[in-house]
């Protein structure tokens, strides 16, 4: 029998992996915003859109980081405190068509994977909400991409 997940441990990957998350994109926001800005970016005629184009890109950076660090806030802040039912924190062990999966609920990071092949899910999936108030012992069925995943849960902690 394989050794159950340490939840603090996959809270601490889950944070590491999205603080380098984080960082990448902002790196990417700050080239973004400086094509934007650069001399060389300015149009040339009214077809060039380059620098409106940058914006535009570096705005959508700055929504996904502001997103991102609102995530990270809530999961820094995620209690582990043990319990028997699905909530924000909980692991989840259930069995697939006879394969065991394991399931970390959390406000960020969704389909991360993290040590021993624990998938992350959040509520605002559908496989998140799914989850949500289960117990050990209860079947969840959800059609996902036109496909029906029938999961058996084994442990809910």
């Amino acid at each position: 029998m394989k050794k159950k997940p340490n939840r603090k441990a996959l809270k601490a990957e889950l944070l590491t992996t999205l603080e380098q998350t984080l960082a990448t994109l902002e790196a990417a926001h700050a080239a973004a915003r400086e094509g934007a800005t650069h001399e060389q970016a300015k149009p040339e005629n009214d077809k060039d859109t380059r620098a409106i184009e940058q914006s535009y890109l570096a705005r959508g950076q700055a929504m996904r980081i502001e997103s991102l660090q609102a995530g990270l806030a809530a999961l820094g802040t995620m209690s582990l405190a043990a319990g028997e039912v699905g909530r924000l924190g909980a692991l989840i062990e259930a069995e697939e068509d006879g394969e065991p999966v394991t399931f970390f609920l959390a406000p960020e990071g969704g389909g991360t994977r993290l040590q021993g092949g624990v998938q992350v899910v959040t509520p605002a999936s559908p496989l998140g909400q799914a989850l949500l108030g289960k117990r050990a012992g209860d079947e969840v069925e959800l059609k996902l991409a036109g496909k029906t995943r029938l999961l058996e849960l084994v442990d809910v902690s």
